[in-house]
């Protein structure tokens, strides 16, 4: 008794040798059909079986191994690196304008399109260090710039000549 696989995808069977033989003349399965016999544990092709290799025309079908790492690569998102490396260089220099924003812009970018793809990106928390990094620098240089207005000479006349 057998079970095959049919063009539709269907499983069928168990099904006798004289049925699978009355198949292949009438050309409803053919060498590269998956088939399962009694007590196997692997599915092959009907082309393999040596009860039905003698029914078919040609060489018997070749299996080809899986390649090995034949699984997609995941990539990192090159906003996310780019994010990262602006935030990181924005809390390193005194001034971090640009980069600030700049890093700010990339981290959201890679966050919204790691997010909103099916196959997931690396990156996730490149991005998101970038974003901190970008926004604690971004608010310190803000807070800075007011800060050093205030305090700036002509401010301070304008206050010590209104006492």
């Amino acid at each position: 008794m057998y079970k095959i696989i049919g063009n539709d995808g269907k499983t069928y069977g168990p099904v006798t040798a004289a049925q699978i033989h009355e198949w292949i003349v009438q050309g409803r399965v053919e060498n590269r059909t998956a088939a399962l016999r009694d007590g196997a544990v692997e599915w092959t092709f009907l082309g393999l079986l040596p009860e039905f290799a003698s029914s078919f025309s040609g060489p018997p079908p070749v299996i080809i191994p899986p390649k090995i790492g034949a699984l997609p690569t995941r990539t990192t998102n090159g906003f996310a690196t780019a994010g990262f490396v602006c935030g990181i260089i924005s809390c390193a220099c005194c001034c971090g304008c640009p980069f600030n924003i700049l890093g700010l812009i990339f981290s959201i970018i890679a966050l919204v399109q790691i997010n909103a793809q099916k196959q997931k990106q690396e990156g996730w928390g490149l991005a998101l260090a970038g974003l901190i990094c970008s926004a604690t620098s971004l608010l310190f240089n803000f807070g800075f710039g007011i800060f050093h207005l205030a305090m700036t000479p002509a401010n301070l006349s304008w206050h010590l000549g209104a006492i």
